[in-house]
């Protein structure tokens, strides 16, 4: 929508939706390589990731095995609603992906504040 990530999306006339047990394909700000997780996909869109991105996720659904999302540097993009409470990990490590990213703010007064 704002070309914020690079990532071309169409609008589809099939409404894909279902739960899914999806195992990591790629290490993420969110999970480790291999990490399998549960979650809920609801979407009538389809977006094609930079090619040079690894896939987020892949699970079966009836016979395929399908790819899904796409993580490039501390960006991990996908329709997957991940249930966290399944797997605390998730939360944890995010949080910390987040404090890594914080190492100086700016306040009103221009002033540096160290943040840690």
């Amino acid at each position: 929508m704002c070309a914020a990530l690079p990532v071309a999306a169409a609008m589809t006339p099939k409404l894909t939706m279902g739960y899914r047990r999806a195992v990591a394909t790629s290490s993420s700000v969110l999970v480790a390589e291999g990490t399998v997780v549960h979650g809920h996909e609801f979407h009538r869109t389809a977006c094609t990731p930079p090619a040079s991105a690894p896939s987020a996720w892949t699970w079966r659904t009836n016979n395929d095995i399908v790819t899904e999302g796409f993580v490039q540097g501390r960006i991990h993009a996908s329709y997957l609603h991940l249930h966290w409470a399944g797997n605390p990990d998730i939360a944890r490590r995010f949080v910390a992906a987040a404090k890594q990213g914080v190492t100086e703010v700016s306040v009103q007064s221009g002033l540096p504040v160290s943040v840690g």
